[in-house]
């Protein structure tokens, strides 16, 4: 795992080499920080303490609040992984039920509800949180698009054009079906809705 995060903050200002171990205690304080104190509370210099290093180093790596929380709140949902188990069908359901589990923790809801709100006014951070979340997340589309084609449950395509837009599609149905059931309509995302949901979307996966 630290060799995982060594990979992606090492490239900190010239001269400068980033510490993973500083980068990931940090992400770690403000996971707490948004569990203890919420958005509104939490503040740079709160998390440098949680994290025992000095505010400066914060502010070496991240602007402000916002970008820090996305990068923290990105972590959890690194950890999201595309479950065998036999059929699409059932891989579907693995992944949103894993999805559903990260939302309903305090911290991503508290963070992810507090970005997407301070997104719709900032491009920069929206283009962020694109990056860092959606985009990493849409390998586990590729993945589990690739393996029901090998399996023979879904045709190849053969446009790379189509087959992105097939890829964006399906993410945007699923991570908006979860989020607005989790985080919105604050109704379970339980095993009888996931697999009403999983039925539903593989209709126009066939189709």
């Amino acid at each position: 795992m630290v060799v995982a995060m060594q990979s992606r903050t090492t490239a900190g200002r010239a001269g400068r080499p980033r510490s993973a171990a500083a980068d990931a205690a940090i992400l770690a304080a403000t996971r707490a920080a948004l569990v203890e104190l919420g958005w509104s509370r939490l503040t740079l210099g709160d998390v440098a303490t949680r994290a025992g290093v000095a505010k400066t180093t914060l502010y070496r790596r991240w602007a402000g609040k916002n970008e820090l929380v996305v990068d923290a709140v990105a972590e959890l949902f690194d950890e999201l992984r595309l479950p065998d188990r036999g059929t699409l069908a059932a891989d579907i359901e693995g992944v949103v039920l894993q999805f559903a589990a990260i939302l309903a923790r305090p911290e991503a809801r508290n963070g992810l509800m507090a970005v997407l709100a301070e997104s719709t006014r900032d491009e920069a951070l929206r283009e962020r949180i694109r990056a860092s979340i959606v985009d990493r997340q849409k390998r586990l589309v590729l993945a589990g698009r690739a393996r029901a084609q090998q399996r023979g449950e879904l045709p190849p395509e053969t446009d790379p054009a189509e087959a992105a837009r097939t890829v964006d599609l399906i993410f945007d149905v699923v991570a908006g079906a979860v989020v607005h059931r989790e985080l919105i309509s604050a109704e379970p995302v339980d095993e009888e809705w996931v697999r009403s949901f999983t039925r539903l979307l593989l209709v126009g996966l066939s189709g």
